[in-house]
């Protein structure tokens, strides 16, 4: 990330109970009688479209209906059948774009029952007084090797480690857990809960992650087939694309996912560097998440500009929302040309666009707006050189992840198909899971 000393880009600019205040849990928990209204208001559909939305299946009316008569462990093991990372899902999973806006009550009145809100309910309630609620198969004698501890990666290896294979992990960062660690806003998911969960998902057994270790360094793909009988990818997107817009390279021009990571590990926010001007380029979820929080660190400006109108950016309209709330101006139709400073950015020059037949074109009209910091947030490449089949800057997968190497599956951000969510890659890591099963125990 940009250097503090950077003119312009300084930290402390709020006190430290501001900063604690601001970064503090953005939906606070249920407590149980919030818990029991809340229930009180689904249907119970027969038809579940709010199941059908889901990526991962979950049965949510019966993990609703188990709230609802007081049984929150038994909603909870409801929930981890199919999404073993339901906890985090509830944190970060767009709801209001999936289950809840299938659920019936959003058709009817408007408002929709909290099934995220429910289903964290249920998932901490049982972290917090039981044990682990899986057993381990008896050993089946085979070894698998999971590349990338993000959900995906962590998702398969627990299903397997349930059938009684052996797992290892191999991850690059110093942490397991990908962007759940390292790449969602801090007040999503506060107190350590993503690496709480991972500990959580260990209690399996069986599982052993071996940080460090880095695909196309330390281990490859070839080396892992030889050595293990199945090996799953999940190294997700590791690469940023680029601007191109001329003076790229200019002091305080950085990557919002480095800057998010950042964030997520400090120990002291207040010693966090943030500009007074900040330009955020992209319309996802992710320059949602860097815009917020360098409006929560004391920006005094903090503008996203987006190259397509607003109804085309993939942050859910819920995250444009809250953006807004906390004082981010949201520019769409605009795209950057150049970048204006000596050796560091002062001022950022933007175009506006327009659709046409011939695709997303240039007006010619430019406005510029005084930056000292600007955040790239317009897309991951795949950075993984690995035997496999890629096509669009993803690896091909058919089926539950299939690659076209025999032995070799792959899931999550890294692989074609689905969206980049959270709990997309948690159901494909666990469908790769039971086809590697099969694979292993003789099936086809």
């Amino acid at each position: 990330m940009t250097s503090p000393l950077t003119p312009g880009i300084a930290p402390g600019r709020l006190a430290a109970e501001e900063i604690a205040q601001n970064f503090a849990d953005l939906q606070p928990p249920l407590d149980p009688h919030e818990a029991a209204v809340a229930a009180d208001r689904c249907y119970f559909c027969h038809d579940a479209p709010c199941t059908v939305a889901c990526p991962t299946s979950i049965d949510i009316p019966m993990f609703i209906r188990q709230i609802a008569t007081g049984r929150p462990e038994a909603a909870a093991r409801t929930i981890f059948d199919q999404n073993i990372l339901g906890g985090m899902c509830a944190r970060v999973c767009p709801t209001e774009d999936l289950c809840e806006q299938a659920c019936v009550r959003e058709a009817a009145e408007g408002k929709p029952v909290e099934i995220g809100r429910l289903q964290r309910y249920a998932t901490d309630t049982a972290m917090a007084r039981q044990g682990h609620p899986f057993a381990r198969a008896a050993a089946t004698g085979k070894q698998v090797a999971v590349v990338g501890a993000g959900p995906a990666g962590l998702s398969c290896a627990h299903r397997l480690a349930m059938h009684g294979h052996e797992v290892v992990i191999f991850e690059g960062r110093a942490k397991p857990g990908g962007l759940n660690e390292y790449g969602i806003a801090a007040y999503k998911a506060t107190n350590d809960f993503a690496a709480r969960e991972v500990d959580w998902l260990m209690g399996i057994s069986g599982i052993r992650v071996e940080t460090g270790q880095t695909l196309g360094r330390e281990i490859s793909v070839d080396g892992l087939a030889r050595e293990y009988d199945a090996v799953f990818l999940a190294v997700g997107l590791g690469g940023v694309n680029a601007l191109r817009a001329v003076g790229e390279d200019h002091q305080g021009v950085a990557d919002a996912v480095d800057f998010i990571g950042v964030l997520r590990q400090a120990d002291d926010l207040t010693e966090l560097p943030v500009g007074r001007n900040v330009v955020v380029i992209g319309g996802g979820m992710t320059a949602v998440d860097a815009a917020v929080q360098s409006k929560l660190l004391g920006a005094d400006s903090v503008t996203i500009a987006y190259r397509r109108g607003p109804e085309k950016m993939s942050a859910s309209r819920y995250e444009q929302v809250l953006a807004a709330s906390k004082g981010v101006r949201i520019l769409t139709n605009l795209q950057p040309v150049e970048i204006h400073g000596d050796d560091r950015v002062t001022e950022i020059a933007l175009e506006y666009t327009q659709e046409t037949p011939d695709g997303l074109t240039g007006t010619g009209e430019v406005i510029t707006l005084p930056a000292d910091q600007v955040f790239k947030a317009i897309g991951q490449t795949l950075t993984v050189d690995a035997p496999v089949r890629i096509e669009g800057g993803k690896i091909v997968v058919t089926g539950p992840g299939r690659t076209s190497m025999a032995g070799v599956w792959a899931g999550g951000d890294c692989a074609s198909g689905g969206d980049d969510l959270t709990v997309t890659a948690v159901a494909e890591g666990r469908d790769a899971a039971e086809d590697i099963h099969a694979h292993l125990m003789g099936g086809k």
